[in-house]
């Protein structure tokens, strides 16, 4: 009986120096990870154990790569220009203005390898737009198809407030926000990518011939 105290004195000494000794090599390996550890058997042999993902990761190296200044101030980038234009005097109709807006860019144009010409209408009595620039019919059927969406009041009937201006006015105003004051074409290799069919229109939608004032904006990237 009194052996049992010192056994279980010994077997107290033993089960702490093993906990001890799981807990330092933890710690060990927590330090210096592995993708694997031995563990001693009590045959004395050794088992191999797999660590956890957080323990078996290998410290890596990020490479970063940093571009000069002066490097990036020469790179190629887009450029920025503004034109302003004054279309011809037109009468009240739908006209193709392409080639006065090409004859008119064409320097600018010139060297733009891709980009986009914006052309803004600084006027509220007149529109722009893109359609057909072939058949001039179809010009003429735009203008009259219009005057039957958006009716002039010529008898005085009242149809508008805003008639101090001539009954073509207020209709003009309509018109103008119907169709818009803006257009926006691709430039490819210094030339207007437009359709086959397709051509810049200007709608005068008063009466009487007018100055109107387009302002262009290039921009894109040059050669």
């Amino acid at each position: 009986m009194a052996l049992l105290p010192i056994i279980f004195f010994l077997c107290h000494c033993l089960i702490s120096c093993y906990l001890l000794w799981g807990h330092f090599h933890y710690l060990t390996l927590s330090i210096f990870p592995s993708t694997s550890s031995t563990i001693p058997q009590a045959d004395g042999g050794q088992a191999t154990r797999l660590l956890p993902p957080q323990l078996s990761q290998t410290k890596t190296t990020a490479k970063c790569t940093f571009t000069p200044s002066s490097t990036l101030d020469t790179m190629p980038g887009p450029t920025y220009s503004q034109h302003a234009l004054t279309l011809p005097s037109y009468p009240r109709g739908s006209h193709l203005i392409t080639s006065d807006i090409t004859s008119q860019l064409s320097a600018p144009l010139k060297g733009v390898k891709v980009g986009l010409l914006h052309l803004f209408l600084q006027h509220t009595s007149c529109a722009m737009s893109l359609n057909e620039n072939y058949d001039s019919d179809v010009r003429k059927d735009m203008t009259d198809s219009l005057d039957k969406i958006v009716v002039e009041d010529k008898a005085g009937k009242g149809i508008y407030r805003h008639d101090a201006e001539g009954s073509d006015d207020m209709p003009a105003h309509i018109k103008s926000s119907l169709i818009g004051a803006s257009v926006s074409i691709p430039i490819t290799d210094g030339k207007l990518a437009l359709g086959t069919w397709q051509g810049i229109w200007f709608l005068e939608f008063r009466d009487g011939k007018h100055r109107r004032k387009v302002l262009a904006t290039i921009q894109g990237e040059r050669t």
